[in-house]
């Protein structure tokens, strides 16, 4: 596919009349074919007034059409083959059996919301039955079901350029829920997001569906993303990024006439508690492992661990000395993008000049393009006094926390904002301690772990990918597996509607239902 550069509105290529842009390789610097144009907020409002007229008819086509219709995405973006793996190799910086692994995922995600489509059960309908002979007032006719949100704003992330972007799963499950579809792309992948927006636009096509169904919008800056949130046509927000732009999204959200859900993913440096029995028994072996966690992806997941804290002792020493050692031999990587390569050195250098904290080791050395690992220690009292040391270093960046006893291990869990993932690495003699622990864990985190590394987000209806603010904007969501379908929804219920104003699914009060 020749790639153009163009918007896709209304199931055609539209050129941008804003500012164009290119995609620049991470790897050398270099830009790169074509220029992508940006949308006007004419063109914004074009493509949010498409999805309003889409709304109505998307969200009551039959499950079965749903379902097909997300099954044709995924056949699409499999369709384009090897064409989408090179150009996301250039636009990312990542290796190969990354990006063909954030395929697989994508469009294993595609197929699991089409499953969960066909079962119907995230409708939750409901049928309580009249009862006229009810004493003193007659009881009404009640039904339930969950209606989609409306049309719907995507991001796509720096860190995913498919599993979550334009087809990710933020699209998947609004899509399943029945909403219509804008995605801004991330300006680090355009070519990506591009191959696969016309995936998308040709299933839409495909299946008979409404061309509002979905667009994709280009933007160097902050103004189409903005426009978008801002537009009243626009239901709920999805997005992958740093906490100044979700917040930024959600300042805007809740100043609208009508505010909208927001729902963000944000921040998370994703602490590891070590217990010193574990630490004791295989101190050297956890430092290894939590190197390769560390260093994954050149620690631009969401889930790397950026935080250890452990009590002192002979098992601490055994994984620092492991883990600087793997560490002092890990290849320094490229990073996503050059602006982010130099917030991380920033970062890192932020560490490393800082009077509380002491250098532990540091990956090797590479190009101007590259940063290497690195892994710092600090005193739980330097910890507890310096909040600054708990902001996110995006990128493969360690933090250890070495605490006197186990009050001291307390009070500076006890100190954490909201996170993605809290993992303990216990033995059997640790359990107790860490029992007591698990209740301030919960409130913590949307997910705790067991002797691993929060790195590798299972797709699957019990996984939770979100935690209470900063790591999300709303705690009680997730942005991985099928609950995430609930994000998109919203329950009516109809009072002593008669048959022929009934909405189709809740005709038959023999099917599934609770009542």
């Amino acid at each position: 596919m020749t790639l153009s550069g163009d918007l896709l509105i209304g199931g055609a290529n539209v050129r941008g009349a804003a500012a164009a842009f290119s995609a620049t390789n991470p790897a050398n610097g270099e830009t790169m074919e074509p220029n992508f144009t940006g949308a006007t907020r004419e063109q914004v409002e074009q493509a949010a007034a498409l999805a309003w007229d889409a709304f109505p008819v998307y969200k009551e086509t039959s499950l079965e059409d749903r379902a097909r219709f997300l099954e044709a995405i995924a056949d699409g973006i499999l369709a384009i083959g090897d064409e989408l793996v090179l150009r996301a190799l250039d636009e990312t910086g990542l290796p190969r059996g990354r990006i063909e692994g954030e395929r697989a995922r994508t469009v294993g995600q595609l197929r699991l919301f089409a499953k969960e489509v066909r079962d119907g059960a995230f409708q939750e309908l409901r049928f309580d039955p009249a009862d006229v002979d009810r004493k003193p007032v007659a009881k009404p006719d009640l039904r339930l079901r969950n209606i989609a949100l409306g049309p719907v704003a995507i991001f796509g992330a720096s860190n995913f350029p498919l599993a979550f972007s334009v087809a990710g799963g933020d699209t998947a499950s609004a899509l399943a829920a029945g909403c219509p579809v804008i995605v801004k792309a991330h300006s680090a992948h355009p070519g990506t997001s591009a191959l696969v927006g016309k995936a998308v636009v040709d299933a839409v096509a495909a299946c008979g569906l409404p061309s509002g169904t979905f667009a994709l919008l280009f933007d160097a800056g902050f103004e189409v993303g903005q426009t978008l949130v801002a537009d009243h046509r626009i239901r709920a927000v999805g997005f992958t990024g740093s906490r100044r732009g979700g917040t930024a999204l959600m300042k805007i959200a809740s100043e609208r006439k009508q505010p909208i859900p927001v729902y963000a993913e944000m921040s998370s440096i994703n602490p590891v508690i070590l217990y010193p029995n574990a630490l004791l028994s295989r101190g050297a072996e956890v430092g290894r492992s939590f190197a390769a966690s560390l260093t994954l992806g050149a620690g631009q997941f969401c889930t790397n661990p950026g935080l250890i804290i452990a009590i002192e002792g002979a098992g601490l020493d055994a994984f620092v000395d492991s883990a600087a050692a793997a560490l002092a031999e890990a290849p320094a990587q490229t990073m996503l993008t050059g602006s982010i390569c130099d917030a991380y050195r920033k970062g890192v250098a932020r560490l490393a000049s800082s009077p509380a904290v002491s250098q532990v080791s540091a990956g090797k050395d590479g190009t101007a393009h590259q940063a290497s690992a690195a892994l710092f220690q600090t005193t739980a009292a330097s910890f507890l006094a310096n909040q600054e040391l708990q902001e996110e270093v995006f990128g493969a960046a360690g933090l250890i926390v070495r605490c006197s006893d186990h009050d001291d291990l307390r009070r500076v869990v006890e100190s954490l904002e909201g996170q993605l993932t809290i993992a303990l690495h216990v033995d059997a003699e640790d359990v107790v301690a860490a029992a007591q622990m698990i209740p301030q864990l919960e409130l913590l985190a949307g997910r705790l772990l067991v002797n691993g590394f929060g790195t590798g987000v299972e797709v699957s209806p019990a996984m939770v990918h979100g935690g209470p603010y900063p790591a999300t904007s709303d705690g009680r969501s997730t942005s991985v597996g099928t609950l995430a379908i609930y994000r998109f929804l919203r329950p009516v219920s109809y009072q002593d509607f008669p048959a022929d104003l009934l909405p189709a699914p809740l005709m038959n009060s023999n099917s599934a239902a609770r009542v």
